[in-house]
């Protein structure tokens, strides 16, 4: 762990929250420029699984989860997921989630960070802590967002009007669809491998950080030569932040990217999602079945409860 001070302000702020933290014994090893070497993860990763936690959080993102993929005792994984625990992370972690997908179909959770999150400098944010007590409680039913009057030309992180959304009684635009995804670079970085899953009629959700709108759209036109885009019924954009823009763009932003995505595949396009590299996240179950609806400007995903 990088910042052992905001690890330390994560595990506080849970603990004044109410929640019982158990610290695993590697959790602040360093090897490099990862958390310890590869058997030390691994075995981190086991630990959790043989827990019986209610939640397995991650740490910090970054990079190493790719390496350590065909180590993963998946099995191993899955029966702590039937047991009651739930995975969750986002940024890296989208490695392994996508892995446990691809190999079991097991459900995970992309949701925050103990560091980055919980352990904010500045505070953690309301909403975030307060989706996370519903996945706890088994209370959460879903997200819900206000998108954004205008994508293009304009950065998608800007409106904004999130909320840990109840279920309704709306007319449902997409049902039964399989929700999925993470961090854009991790996704396409597994393209071609086992680790990559097979979703068909999915929703698909994307979010990065420090990526330039130009590589973002790179990314997503190898996941549609890939085939992967065309069999989406849905592509939602989180937030793409913390990149910067140079004069010879000309206007080139991650709205140009989203015009040019929308012309290239079939599937519905939505932006504003309160999910990424930023304060206000709220948790979305991966590899789980969700109905999308969109009214207007209010889009909701609904799961109902999970236990």
């Amino acid at each position: 762990m990088r910042d052992k001070f905001a690890f330390k302000r994560g595990v506080k702020r849970l603990t004044a929250l109410g929640y019982e933290v158990e610290v695993d014994e590697a959790a602040l090893r360093n090897h490099g420029r990862f958390a310890g070497n590869d058997e030390t993860r691994l075995a981190a990763i086991h630990r959790a699984s043989a827990s019986r936690a209610d939640v397995a959080l991650i740490s910090r993102g970054g990079y190493g989860l790719t390496r350590i993929l065909p180590g993963i005792d998946y099995k191993a994984v899955t029966n702590a997921v039937d047991r009651g625990t739930r995975f969750v992370g986002f940024s890296d972690f989208t490695a392994f989630q996508m892995a446990l997908l691809a190999q079991t179909g097991a459900i995970s959770w992309a949701g925050p960070a103990l560091g980055e999150d919980f352990g904010a400098k500045e505070g953690a944010d309301d909403i975030m802590e307060a989706c996370f007590d519903d996945l706890i409680t088994g209370q959460g039913e879903g997200s819900g967002w206000r998108l954004p009057k205008k994508t293009p030309n304009k950065k998608i992180t800007e409106v904004m009007d999130p909320s840990c959304a109840k279920a309704t009684n709306d007319i449902y635009s997409i049902h039964d669809s399989v929700l999925w995804g993470g961090n854009l670079a991790m996704l396409t970085s597994l393209v071609g491998t086992p680790y990559f899953p097979v979703v068909k009629n999915g929703i698909l959700f994307i979010e990065d950080v420090g990526e330039h709108p130009y590589r973002v759209e790179r990314m997503l036109a190898q996941l549609i030569q890939a085939g992967v885009l065309a069999h989406q019924k849905a592509i939602v954009f989180g937030h793409f932040s913390d990149y910067k823009l140079v004069p010879h763009d000309n206007g080139y932003k991650i709205g140009s990217v989203i015009d040019w995505l929308k012309s290239q595949v079939t599937a519905q396009v939505l932006t504003g999602l309160p999910f990424g590299h930023v304060a206000t996240k709220v948790i979305l179950p991966v590899g789980l079945r969700v109905t999308l609806d969109v009214e207007g400007r209010d889009a909701f995903l609904l799961w109902g409860h999970q236990h």
